[in-house]
C-alpha cells in the first residue's frame, strides 16, 4: 500500500527534504548579521576591541573523555566570566557564524567558550542524545569555572539543544554555575519529542537523528533520498535502514513508547525543581514547536524552586528559529509591529551584565514580557500565566456536515440535542502538514478534505483576548483499536483565510496514550471516548470581523506516522486499516474548544 500525500505533492519531495535538513542548524543560528552589529562585506566605522582565541581547549570528563572547546577571551590578560555555549552542531560550523557570536561578547568582557558535545566534532566518545549531558554539562562548567582566565562564574546559553543541556546541567549543581539563559528547550518527553501527544514524530527523527549520526553533519547525504518509497516502508522500526543508515537512537525511541526509566532519566520532576535557585532568562516564541518544554521549566521553577526572584520570560510572535534570532515583522500569513523584532544579543547582554558579571544593579525587564498577536503590543505582567481568566468553551455543533464547507457552528451556547459528525480516515492518504511551512499559514485547502472538519463562529463583534493554554475537549468515538485525532485554532479573517495560532500547527493525540503516557490503552470500537488536544499557549486577540475556528482530523504528514489503526504494536505494525470516526457533541458529550480569556484592557491600564 502507498501513502498518498496531497499538497504538497512528491514531485516537491527533493526540494521540501534538502530544506528540512537545515532545520536542525536553522534552529541555532545566531543573528544573520554578524555578532559584532557590523554589515557584512563592510569594515566597521570604528576598529574593534582586539581579542584572543584558543582553538581546541581539551576538557576531560569524568570517564576520561575529551571533549573539545574553542574559547574567545579578552585581549588583556586577565580572569573574566564565562558564557558557554555547548552544541551537537559543530562549533565550526560556517552558517551559524558562532566565532562572530562569540567575539561580541569577548569584547564585552567576557570569555566566551563553544564546545562540541560528545560523539561531535572535534569532541570524543558517542553522541547519546540528551541522556549523557547532565554529567558532561556539570564536569565542563566546574572545568572552566578553575580556568586560569576564568573568575569561577559561569552561564549558559543558546536555543534548542543548545537550551535544553542548560536545564540537565543546572539539575547536576555544578559550583560554578551562576545563571543560565535558555532559548525554546525541550523538556516534555513523548509530548513534545520525539512523541507529540503519544505520537511518534516520524519525519523529525529520520531527519535529525540521521544529521547527528556521525562527527560531522551527515544532513546533506539525505537530499537525494526517495522519501515517498521511505514513508511507505514499514514496519517503522527499520525505515531507518530503508533510508540507508541504521540508526541505534531511532530504534531505541520507538521501543520506549511510555514513560517509563529510559525517559524519566532527562524528564524533570518536582523535586529537581526544588534543588534549582539560580537565575533564569527563559525565551520562547507563540508559534515555536518547543514553547510547551520552555514553559514547562518556566512552570516547574515557579511552583518548586525555593527562590521566586531573578526569573524573566519573554515570549513573542517568533518561530523556533527565530525565538534566538529575535524576529521578523511578517511571519507565515501574520504581520507584526516593528517593536515585536528585538535585540537578542543586548538582551542577553543585559541578563550577562546583571547576573554573571555583576557589573549591573539591575535588570530591566519585567518579570514576564509578552506580545500579544491581534493587537500587536506588548505586555509587562508581573507572572504568568495569568491567574485572572475565564476558562472559556466554545461548543462544536452541526447538523452532520462539518466535513463540508462552510462547516458546523462554534458556540457559547452547550449542545442542547444529539450531534455527530463523521469521517473516514485512510492513513494511506493522510492529511499533509508542509514540514516547510511551519507558524501560522492558511489551511483553507487541508480544510477543503472529506476528512477534515471544521467549526466556526460568527464574526466577532467585538474583539476576544486569550492568554494562556489552549486545548480541544473531544468526544468521539472509533471502530478501530486504535487511532489519532488531531485539531487545530485558528483565526479566520475576513478574507476567508484560516490561520492557526500556537506553538503546534495541529495537535494530535495517539487514541492509546489518550489516559497517559505511562501506559498504553486500547479502544473498545464504537465507544465515545473523551480525549484532551494540547494546542500550546497562545496571546491573541480576535479582532472584531474575524471568526474562531478548530479544524479536527486524524493526521499531520509526514511529522507524524500515520496511525495504521490496527491497534498492533506501532513499531513493528506491517498491516494497515481505514478508520470511521465519530465525533461527537451533545448534551451527554459536548466536545469543546477551550479558551482562557482575559481582560487586556484592565492589565494594560494597571502597567506603568
Amino acid at each position: 500500500m502507498n501513502i498518498r500525500a496531497e499538497e504538497p505533492s512528491f514531485a516537491n519531495t527533493l526540494l521540501r527534504a534538502a530544506a528540512l535538513l537545515l532545520l536542525p542548524l536553522l534552529a541555532v543560528m545566531p543573528p544573520v548579521q554578524a555578532a559584532d552589529s557590523t554589515p557584512r562585506m563592510e569594515a566597521p566605522a570604528e576598529p574593534l576591541a582586539p581579542i584572543r582565541q584558543l582553538f581546541d581547549l581539551r576538557t576531560p570528563m569524568r570517564d576520561g573523555v575529551e571533549l573539545s572547546a574553542d574559547v574567545w577571551l579578552p585581549a588583556e590578560q586577565g580572569r573574566y566570566p564565562v558564557i558557554l555555549l555547548r552544541t551537537p552542531y559543530i562549533k565550526t560550523m560556517p552558517m551559524a557564524e558562532l566565532p562572530q557570536l562569540a567575539a561580541y561578547f569577548a569584547r564585552q568582557g567576557y570569555a566566551f567558550v563553544i564546545q562540541d558535545v560528545r560523539g561531535r566534532g572535534d569532541s570524543e566518545g558517542e553522541f547519546n542524545f540528551f541522556f549523557q549531558e547532565g554529567e558532561d554539562g556539570h564536569d565542563t562548567v566546574e572545568a572552566l569555572a578553575d580556568a586560569s582566565w576564568s573568575n569561577g562564574r559561569v552561564c549558559m546559553m543558546g536555543v534548542s539543544y543548545w537550551g535544553t543541556v542548560q536545564w540537565l546541567t543546572a539539575r547536576e549543581r555544578p559550583s560554578g554555575l551562576a545563571c543560565i539563559a535558555p532559548t525554546s528547550p525541550a523538556g516534555k518527553y513523548l509530548d513534545e519529542l520525539p512523541y507529540n501527544g503519544g505520537a511518534f514524530m516520524m519525519a523529525w527523527a529520520l531527519f535529525w537523528l540521521n544529521d547527528t549520526a556521525g562527527r560531522i553533519s551527515q544532513g546533506p547525504n539525505a537530499a537525494t533520498l526517495d522519501w515517498e518509497s521511505i514513508y511507505n516502508h514499514r514496519p517503522l522500526i527499520t525505515m531507518d535502514e530503508a533510508m540507508g543508515r541504521k540508526m541505534r537512537l531511532y530504534r531505541e525511541f520507538l521501543t520506549h513508547h511510555t514513560m517509563d526509566d529510559y525517559w524519566k532519566r532527562v524528564q524533570f520532576t518536582a523535586a529537581d525543581f526544588r534543588k534549582l535557585d539560580l537565575p533564569v532568562l527563559t525565551i520562547a516564541g507563540w508559534f515555536d514547536g518547543d514553547q510547551p518544554g520552555t514553559l514547562f521549566y518556566w512552570q516547574g521553577m515557579n511552583e518548586h524552586s525555593p527562590s521566586k526572584h531573578d526569573r524573566h520570560l519573554v515570549i513573542g510572535p517568533w518561530t523556533h528559529i527565530q525565538s534566538f534570532l529575535g524576529g521578523e515583522t511578517e511571519v507565515g500569513d501574520m504581520s507584526f509591529s516593528e517593536d515585536s523584532v528585538l535585540d537578542m544579543k543586548q538582551l542577553h547582554l543585559d541578563f550577562f551584565n546583571r547576573y554573571l558579571k555583576q557589573s549591573s544593579d539591575s535588570f530591566d525587564q519585567p518579570r514576564a514580557r509578552l506580545y500579544m498577536t491581534g493587537r500587536n503590543q506588548w505586555l509587562s505582567l508581573d507572572q504568568y500565566p495569568l491567574t485572572d481568566v475565564t476558562p472559556t468553551r466554545l461548543y462544536l455543533a452541526s447538523s452532520g456536515n462539518a466535513q463540508q464547507q462552510p462547516g458546523g457552528n462554534l458556540s457559547l451556547d452547550p449542545p442542547t440535542t444529539d450531534g455527530t459528525d463523521r469521517y473516514t480516515y485512510d492513513p494511506r492518504n493522510p492529511v499533509p502538514l508542509d514540514l516547510m511551512a511551519t507558524g501560522p499559514y492558511d489551511r483553507q485547502t487541508v480544510q477543503q478534505r472529506e476528512d477534515v472538519l471544521i467549526y466556526t463562529t460568527a464574526p466577532r463583534q467585538e474583539a476576544l483576548d486569550v492568554v494562556g493554554p489552549v486545548s480541544v475537549e473531544l468526544f468521539a468515538a472509533s471502530d478501530a483499536r486504535d487511532t489519532d485525532f488531531t485539531a487545530a485554532v485558528l483565526d479566520v479573517h475576513p478574507d476567508g483565510s484560516a490561520v492557526p495560532l500556537g506553538p503546534k500547527t495541529v495537535g494530535i493525540i495517539r487514541a492509546r496514550y489518550r489516559n497517559g503516557l505511562a501506559q498504553t490503552e486500547l479502544l473498545t470500537p464504537g465507544k465515545v471516548e473523551r480525549y484532551t488536544i494540547e494546542l500550546g499557549h497562545i496571546a491573541h486577540s480576535f479582532q472584531p470581523g474575524h471568526s474562531i475556528r478548530v479544524e479536527i482530523s486524524s493526521s499531520a504528514f509526514p511529522m507524524y506516522n500515520p496511525n495504521q489503526n490496527t491497534g498492533n504494536p506501532v513499531a513493528t505494525d506491517t498491516e494497515w486499516r481505514s478508520a470511521r470516526q465519530t465525533i461527537h457533541h451533545s448534551p451527554e458529550h459536548p466536545s469543546a474548544l477551550v479558551l482562557p480569556v482575559a481582560d487586556i484592557d484592565a492589565l494594560v491600564e494597571q502597567q506603568p
